[in-house]
Order: structure tokens, then sequence, then C-alpha cells
């Protein structure tokens, strides 16, 4: 690990899927995994390639039950390129010898570089180097270019390259009881003497896919159709030491891309078209200058190494290119088939980042809940209520894609799934509007797509809550909250629990947020909109009353995760952890030995700490003093160490807002969970997970850790506000942020004092808020002051 680069030295098959992880590249529309070409799908490896939005629905027999999953489709290999020698078996990492390897992820570039040297007796070797890149400027093309150099002795060596369209989704062992045969009507042909073609279509969605490939070398090359693949062979008379370069380059295009006619042809022309691989190469250099140059980031040591690398993999997620396409924040990016490829809240935690860099991308993003606005009302309507009810999880069109059952790995049973009742994903999705608009000053969207979502949700909250008057307040029954490892009360015959308070919360602040946007508007489009809507002035008190009644539950003088959490039973932690070790799936260990996480004051990762992730000190007491509670800064602290001590943190996501809630709380124990945070990926501390998929909300909250978390930055009333907290470990860091049509606001922290440097424009000054005063800058202005204490 140096600032710009991600290596891994020898080879090693236990670590392969995580390094084929971590060395996915992308470009926000398609991405391919880092596995080395001549390697095919086993236990040990597992190309794999995915367009942003391609999803496919197909049905399966799981204990007897016949059960519907869509998932994010592994589309057709194009990395392909074996070798040998003349009659002998292809040459591979796990089938030769070799004598040196080693990987190196170029940040700065998007380049994957592997260098290989294979023994092959008599005092003779292979050395291979390959240089791979899926292109930041064009979308639809990925290129690599190998180089063949013998050792020793002259070498003949036949090379094949393929397109090979019999993969099936097959990345997640849990998941292979379920049927992965995604893709269907496969063809193939050639298009001229150096370009072949693969054309196939997912088997329920009808996705039509295009792919084609060229190959460049010196010599003649040969096509063959065996069935599913499309491959090109030729023969290589290697001179000791004189490289001999071989370069791929492919295109990729499906039915769902805009300005195309057919996906294959589309595909046939962009690689006629493009350009040889050094020109490909400096094309893709300039885009990723450019990207890097917006989202800048500057902060010191291995902190520094490993937030680049975060930077990185949201950067080929959510790319620029992602504005032009109708696709939500995948969890897991598209660096895997983990969680199907569905999107669930991650967007809490990546668009805070995007809004301040790449807001755009945040509108897309948003764009895409509006357009499954319609859904989340039929929702709501299938129980009953009114407003809009988002999925916990969801992909292509906008239903509920949670899987009504789910693999104990440890116990080997598959068991009821109840994590659809996470209802408040429709909270989320309204901070988000409101958090992007704020930052980006995008009135029209707030007006808007973002004013008809937000009334939605707020009218679901609203229709949600039930009057109990022996509480004399409003509650909201039968949920499961960010916590998922209690699903229903202990003994209980249905799921659901009742008052959560981060969903009661937080659907306060929805109706609160929603009735301050309507009585905003401009009155032409609040007409507007209560016409389109039925909206009505009793509609809008009960909104009022509720925002202000909603049951927040407390025992032992700190917040109850949910009403009933104080009579549960304590958990034997200490037992526990002797006995297992790793205990971050305690919902799996207590099911495997008969026992339930619901009897237990035990949580997965933050619940009623997510409060203090979302909002700032003083709006999370003002939220709780218009619901009737007063929460000042001893009860949040004594709130903060109960949770803190019954967390077995078994989400990425746990140890970020931890970390950012202690930032400002106990600052040496928050850097322990920020290095967790930061390791969640790289050392795969989950066990095994991130080579299914990165933890895309880890990685983007990490870098918003560093820019809000820490700065203590808001964008609210038009203005910037800031109170920092550095913490000693980080002491020294800056960034730059494009805030309300301003391109580049460069802000850095070091040792006590804030610079604040606006660049030249004829936008208006901007208005900068800290604890102890208020400064405004006009643009080509810098600001320096002294932090307090």
């Amino acid at each position: 690990m140096t600032g710009w680069t991600w290596q891994y030295e020898g080879y090693q098959p236990v670590e392969e899927r995580l390094r084929e992880s971590l060395c996915t590249l992308g470009n926000g529309y398609f991405a391919t995994r880092g596995a080395l070409p001549e390697c095919t799908a086993d236990e040990v490896h597992y190309p794999g390639t995915y367009v942003a939005g391609c999803y496919n629905r197909l049905t399966s027999l799981v204990a007897g039950r016949r059960v519907e999953n869509e998932d994010m489709v592994n589309l057709p290999n194009w990395l392909p390129l074996c070798f040998r020698l003349p009659g002998r078996p292809w040459i591979t990492p796990d089938t030769g010898i070799v004598l040196d390897h080693g990987q190196v992820l170029h940040l700065s570039t998007g380049l994957l570089e592997r260098r290989t040297r294979y023994g092959l007796g008599d005092g003779r070797a292979l050395r291979v180097r390959q240089q791979r890149l899926v292109h930041m400027a064009d979308p639809h093309v990925a290129a690599f270019r190998t180089e063949f150099t013998a050792e020793g002795g002259a070498v003949a060596l036949e090379v094949e390259a393929a397109l090979d369209g019999g993969v099936t989704n097959a990345g997640v062992a849990r998941y292979r009881d379920l049927d992965g045969r995604h893709l269907t009507h496969v063809h193939t042909g050639a298009d001229a003497a150096d370009t072949v073609w693969l054309r196939c279509r997912t088997r329920t969605s009808d996705i039509r896919i295009g792919l084609a490939g060229r190959l460049t070398a010196d010599v003649p090359v040969v096509t063959g159709h065996p069935f599913p693949r499309v491959v090109q062979g030729l023969r290589l008379d290697l001179v000791p030491d004189r490289t001999v370069t071989v370069d791929k380059t492919v295109a990729l295009h499906t039915s769902r891309d805009p300005a195309i006619s057919d996906p294959l042809r589309a595909a046939i022309d962009r690689v006629r078209q493009a350009p040889g691989f050094a020109a490909l190469l400096e094309s893709h250099r300039t885009a990723w200058r450019l990207l890097w140059r917006r989202a800048d980031l500057e902060i010191p040591g291995e902190a520094g190494s490993v937030l680049r690398l975060h930077l990185f993999h949201i950067l080929q997620t959510l790319s620029p290119h992602t504005a032009d396409l109708d696709v939500g924040v995948p969890a897991r990016g598209l660096h895997g088939e983990a969680y199907r490829g569905h999107v669930f809240w991650d967007e809490l935690f990546v668009l805070p980042y995007l809004n301040l860099h790449f807001p755009e991308v945040s509108r897309a993003l948003l764009h895409y809940r509006h357009r499954r606005l319609d859904r989340a009302r039929a929702a709501a309507r299938a129980i009953g209520r009114r407003g809009a009810l988002y999925p916990w999880q969801s992909g292509s069109d906008g239903r509920e894609e949670t899987q009504e059952l789910h693999l104990n790995p440890r116990s080997g049973r598959w068991l009821p799934d109840h994590t659809r009742l996470q209802r408040h994903v429709g909270s989320a999705v309204a901070y988000n509007v409101w958090q992007y608009c704020e930052a980006s000053g995008d009135g029209e969207f707030l007006h808007t797509k973002g004013a008809e979502m937000l009334l939605q949700i707020a009218r679901f909250w609203a229709d949600s809550a039930t009057y109990d008057r022996t509480l004399g307040r409003h509650r909201i029954r039968g949920v499961v909250g960010p916590d998922e490892y209690h699903d229903a009360y202990p003994g209980a015959s249905e799921p659901g629990l009742d008052d959560n308070a981060y969903t009661n919360v937080t659907a306060a602040w929805v109706l609160t947020r929603t009735l301050e946007l309507l009585h905003a508007l401009p009155e032409p489009r609040r007409l507007e909109l209560v016409e389109r809507t039925g909206l009505d002035g009793g509609e809008l008190d009960r909104w009022e009353q509720v925002s202000r009644t909603l049951h927040v539950p407390f025992h032992d003088d700190v917040i109850s995760q949910f009403e009933g959490y104080g009579d549960l039973a304590e958990l034997d932690w200490d037992g526990y952890r002797k006995r297992y070790g790793d205990i971050r799936r305690l919902d799996r260990i207590l099911e495997a030995e008969g026992d339930s996480v619901n009897r237990y004051r035990a949580s997965k990762q933050a619940d009623v700490l997510m409060l203090g992730y979302l909002f700032a000190p003083s709006e999370l007491q003002a939220l709780f003093r218009r619901l009737g509670h007063r929460l000042d800064e001893e009860n949040w602290r004594r709130t903060v160490d109960y949770y803190l001590a019954r967390t077995s943190h078994g989400s990425t996501l746990s140890g970020l807002v931890h970390g950012w809630v202690l930032a400002r709380a106990r600052r040496a124990e928050a850097w322990a969970f920020c290095q967790e945070t930061l390791r969640g990926d790289i050392a795969d501390v989950q066990g095994g997970t991130t080579g299914e998929g990165i933890h895309l909300g880890a990685m983007a909250g990490t870098l918003d850790l560093v820019q809000r978390g820490l700065t203590g930055l808001e964008t609210r009333s038009g203005a910037l506000w800031l109170d920092p907290v550095p913490l000693p470990e980080l002491s020294s860091y800056g960034f730059a942020i494009r805030y309300q049509g301003h391109w580049g606001v460069r802000l850095r922290l070091e040792r006590g004092r804030l610079e604040i440097a606006v660049p030249s424009s004829d936008r208006s000054p901007i208005d900068i808020r800290l604890p102890d005063r208020a400064v405004r800058l006009q643009p080509g202005e810098t600001g320096r002051l002294v932090v307090p204490e």
C-alpha cells in the first residue's frame, strides 16, 4: 500500500476472492472483478461482470417452497485469455509453477497491473504482464494488454481469447441452492478477422446484451464457436527476452441503453471504432485525472491510503456516467453478487458524500426513488395505508425484493426473513432528498419531485400512527429497526416491534420537514400539489399532532431501542466471546444453539445511535423537545454507553456510526471504531463477505466521517456550518467540495487552524457559521480561522 497504489505480492488462493473484489475495475455503467484472465470460475476464482441496473427474476424451490428472487445478473465473461505450450494443459496459477506473482491497482489511473513468472521446465520461464482498464471516458469499453516474454530459451505458445456466455450467478455460496441461470439465447459470430461477438438475453426481464471483442496481435487469428463461447486462437513463437504483445478490446451494450438501435450492432460498431490500447489508456487516464480533481482528498498516512481506495471504489460504482442511468445505490457495489445487487438504505451513507462532489449523481439516484414512487404507494395500499412505503430491498421496478427465507450457514436451516418490516427506509429517502437540496441549492427538485416524495412518505407515517389513550401519545407498531437482530418479541406469534425509537424520531422529522416545505412552497406549486394529492387541512393538522406526540420509550434513564427492550434478558457477552471468539453474527450463533437473539438486549449494529449519526446534537435535542422529551448531553452520554456495551457490530456500518458519534463524545475511543471501519473490507473483518462484494455504504461513510463528521459540516439555512472536532490521530487533512454552484471550495484543517478557500466565480458569497462567529467569504477569498477548543 502506498498513497496511490494497492499492491499484492505472491499468489494466495485463499485470498483470491478478496483480491478480486478490491481489484474490481468499473466506470459507473459496468464493472468487472479483478480475476486473472486465464482462470475460470471455481472455488478459488470468480470472474464477474455487472451492468448497473441489469436485473433478472427467477423462481427456485427452497425448503419445499417456491421462492422468487431478483438478482443483478452476472453477464458474459469478456476476460478469458488462456495460454499453454502446444499439446499441454492451459497454464494457470493453480496448475502451473508460479515463480513470482504480483498485482498492483493504480488508483490514480484506474489501471490494474499483474505480473507473473511461470516456470516451464528445462530452465525456461514465461513472464506475463497485463494492464487492464474499464474505460472511464467511454463507459461501454474495456481492454487489456498482455505482454509475453520467454526466458532461458525459445517458447512456442498457444493463446486463446474468448467471450463466454456460459456463466451463471454462483458467486455467493449460500445462494447456490437457488437458480442462478439468468442468461439464455446465446449466439456467437465473427464480424471481421480480428473481431467476434456474442449476444444473449436475460430469461425473464428480457434484457438483450451485446458484447463484441477485438484481438490485436502481429500474427493471424483463428476464430471458433464452441458453444456457449466464441474463441480466437493464435500461436506465438517467443524469442528469449523479446516481448510480444496481444491486446484485447471489448464493447458492451444492453437494450436498456439510450441512443442505440440494437445492443449487438452498437457493441460491434463501438469496438470497431475504438482506438488502440495506448490511445485508450491515455483518454482513460485523462478521465480519471478529472474525477480526482473533483474528489480531491488529502489525508496523510495509512488512513489516507485506505480512504483513497474507498473513494476509488465509490467513483467506480457511482461515477458521472451514473447520472444518465435509472439505478440506485447497490449495497455491495458492482463488485459481486452478495445481497443480489439490491438497493437498501445505503444511500443514506453515500449521498452525503456525493452531494458535495457530484450532485448530479445524487440527483439521478433520487430520481430512481421518484420513478418508483407509484410502486411505493401501491405497497402502502396493500397493507391498508395511505402514502408511500418504500421497500427495504429494491431492484429493477421498486417492488419489495427482500427474500422471504434466509439461510443460516451455521445451522444449515432456512429461516423466515422479516427484515422487510424495516419501514424506516422511507425516512432515509426523505432525509436524502432534504440533504441533497440543502447542499446543492436545487430548489427546482425540492419543489417538484422532492416535495412529492416527502409528502407521500409523511402521509404514510401519519397513517401508520395510532393513538394510545393510556399513554396520550401516537405509536407505530409492528416494525423492525436498523438493529435487524430483533424482529419480534420473545415467544410472539407475529413479527414486528412497537415504537422503535429510531423509526419514530425519524418519522417525526419527516412530518416536521414536510410541513415546513409545504408552507415554503410557492403558492401555485402548493395548490398544484394539494390538488394532485388530495391533501386537505385536516390531514395537515393530523401531521402536526403526530409529529409532536410520537412515543419514544425510555428505560433506566436511556432511550429504549423499542418498547419493551428493557424487559429483555442480559446476554453473557464475555461467555459468548470466550466460546466463539468472533460474535459479530450473534443471531446465527444463538439460532444454531436453538435460542433466539430476540430474547436479549443485544444489537447487530447501531440503532438508537443512528440518531446521532443523522442529526447534529442541537437538531436532535430540538427534535426531542418537539416530542415532549428532554435530551441533554448526560442523557445522550448514558444512551451511548448503554448501547456500546450491547452491540456486536455484525454490520460494517456499525463501527462507522459509533466512530461518528464518539468523535463528539469520547475521541480516544472514536479512533478505534474508525480504524475498524477503515479495515472493514481490506482486512475482510466480516470473514469472507468482501469476496462477495465491497460494502459501499461503509466505504462512503468513512469519507463522510472526515468530510462532515470531524468538521461538523452541515448545509442548512443557506449557510455552511462548521464545528470541527479533530481527532489526535487525524489532526491534519484537507478536501474540496462543491456547494450551491461553487466548484472546488477548499477546506483544510491543520493544528487547530481552519482554512477555507472559495474559488473565483460570479456566484454569491458563502456564509460560514462557526460556534463562536459568522464569516462571509466572497468568491476568490480565503478565510483563515482559529478553531475554538
